[in-house]
């Protein structure tokens, strides 16, 4: 301390000063910590991000489309989007790299602008309207980073509305998700190659350009997408991750179920798409009216065995998407609400139901879960609070929408329409097998398994509509859950199915911990507008003197520090 008096009353006192300051501005920019006070820890990243950005094999960059004057709601995301790349950056060192850029700017030396880049991933964009002092001005904004590592590059969705409207809620949800978004886009970047998804064919599923963006846009970007025939192919392959079946519409055999069951038993995980009525809207549109019957799939007994089982009804719901009538009979066409094709609800009850949105379903049965030892289920997907269910087999006419529903009728809330399976299931097959299934998997040389070796998950959706796309004229496919008639009219709504087929296929296959990042809740604490109204005076008066008196109280104390000093 005698030390520091000596230096502090010589000459070399303020540059002594000066230098301490630096070297501490220098240490604390490069080793730092800070105290998470917030009840959701949400500036506390998850383990598993952790470790990722820790074992970074090679340097990645992160360039940012949120640079430019947008309105506080984009903002807001750009700020914490900011925030959570610091964070990624002191752990992962030199090996990231980050900034932001207008859309417009091109990338490099290059013709090639940003915006031009993110479109050709996958990226889309909102055509935002905002109010500005000189009047209104159209810009379209990219909410999304484009992660680049070794030659590669992908797109992290940072706000998946579709909407320039954005809430509270959508903003909660967009920032609760920027560390998974982000964490993910470089788990997969880091992949030494891609997990294979295999698409099952052989029992009628679709095979044209409605399953365009589900194979196209949604799996092959991040799988290694490959047909699997369940019909001649002896087994199907323990390496594909992920087995996805579409609405199948011819029967399943006995020994195609075995194949299926075993492949569960090894550890594969399925994803069932399917529709076990036959109702759809071409016959409706030629007829005008079609009859629902059971397709006679014959997978009940294996779902039933896994814990689930579709019902033989059909969904109705109040809540619903639109389909154009000529209800006057002079060819003028009105959109009215057509309850076959309910529009789903999910919670937050699961990762792969985080920030999910509506989600649209054609010819949904329900589902029942059933007893299933040691299996647990999660609803996904059910409709609202106003549905109801006919028997089959039914007759669907046009004309039903000629008088408008009985409310009364529409009493059921919230019917399953999807559930995830998981656990160590059991075969359906035990003490069913008979001598010539074991053969045939004695050919092979695959064992009978009585009990999975390991957990595994199964999807069970009552729709195969919900992964498929229509296709407009000029044979041009749309998105999965686009309806064709509303496209460009004040119906047309962004429904969430592809969402819910990446979401699922991503829970399903990577086993990364990311989940725990995805789980993750920002809490929108908003203000009681009495309580802002009857206290602003007193708060602004608070603000503005609180420095004054501080700066006063400081001044009084120094000079009686120096008088006493003195004086002595």
């Amino acid at each position: 301390m005698k030390f520091l008096k000596n230096i502090f009353g010589t000459v070399w006192g303020l540059p002594f000063i000066v230098i301490l300051l630096v070297v501490a501005n220098v240490l604390a920019s490069r080793w730092h910590a800070r105290f998470d006070l917030t009840s959701e820890k949400r500036f506390t990243l998850s383990d598993s991000t952790e470790a990722l950005l820790q074992k970074l094999n090679n340097p990645v960059e992160i360039t940012v489309l949120l640079k430019g004057n947008y309105p506080s709601g984009f903002k807001k995301i750009a700020s914490s989007t900011e925030d959570i790349l610091r964070t990624f950056k002191e752990l992962a060192g030199s090996k990231l790299q980050f900034r932001f850029a207008a859309p417009d700017e091109m990338i490099g030396k290059s013709s090639v602008s940003y915006a031009d880049t993110a479109l050709a991933l996958g990226a889309e964009s909102i055509n935002l309207t905002s109010q500005l002092k000189d009047g209104q001005q159209q810009q379209l904004v990219y909410p999304v980073a484009l992660v680049s590592s070794n030659g590669k590059m992908i797109v992290a969705p940072l706000y998946k509305g579709k909407t320039p409207l954005i809430t509270n809620d959508a903003l909660a949800n967009a920032e609760a998700l920027l560390e998974y978004q982000l964490a993910n886009a470089l788990f997969h970047l880091n992949q030494p190659q891609k997990p294979i998804v295999g698409y099952a064919v052989g029992n009628g599923e679709p095979m044209d350009l409605t399953v365009y963006d589900l194979a196209e846009n949604t799996l092959q970007k991040d799988y290694d997408l490959q047909l699997i025939n369940i019909a001649t192919q002896p087994f199907i392959n323990p390496l594909c991750e992920l087995l996805v079946i579409v609405k199948p519409t011819l029967t399943f055999t006995a020994d195609q179920k075995l194949k299926i069951d075993q492949y569960i038993m090894q550890g594969g995980k399925v994803m069932f798409f399917l529709d076990r009525l036959d109702a759809e809207m071409d016959s409706l549109q030629i007829k005008n009216e079609v009859i629902a019957y059971d397709r006679e799939l014959n997978l009940n007994d294996l779902l039933f065995k896994y814990g689930a089982r579709i019902n033989g009804n059909l969904l109705m719901d109040l809540q619903c998407d639109y389909l154009p009538f000529d209800v006057s009979g002079n060819g003028q066409y009105d959109f009215l609400p057509w309850n076959y094709f309910p529009v789903l609800e999910s919670s937050e009850n699961h990762p792969i139901n985080k920030g999910l949105g509506f989600v649209c379903g054609k010819f949904v049965n329900t589902i029942d879960t059933v007893e299933a030892e040691g299996i647990s289920k999660t609803v996904l997907l059910y409709s609202s609070a106003n549905a109801r269910t006919i028997s089959t087999p039914a007759l669907i006419s046009g004309k039903e929408n000629v008088a408008s529903p009985v409310d009364d009728q529409y009493h059921f809330q919230h019917l399953p329409a999807a559930v995830l399976l998981e656990g160590k299931f059991r075969s359906m097959f035990a003490n069913r097998l008979t001598n010539a299934m074991k053969d045939s998997l004695d050919a092979v040389g695959m064992p009978f398994s009585t009990q999975a070796l390991k957990p595994s998950k199964v999807l069970v959706v009552a729709d195969g509509d919900i992964v498929l796309n229509p296709v407009i004229k000029g044979n041009q496919p749309t998105g999965m859950g686009t309806n064709p008639y509303t496209i460009g009219t004040e119906r047309e709504f962004p429904f969430a199915n592809r969402d819910f087929v990446l979401n699922a296929a991503e829970y399903m296959i990577n086993d990364n911990g990311l989940s725990a990042a995805k789980s993750k809740e920002v809490k929108v604490y908003l203000m009681d507008p009495k309580k802002v109204r009857a206290e602003k005076s007193f708060w602004i008066l608070i603000n503005v003197l609180t420095p004054i008196v501080g700066i006063l109280l400081f001044a009084i104390v120094f000079q009686w520090i120096r008088k006493r000093k003195y004086i002595k």
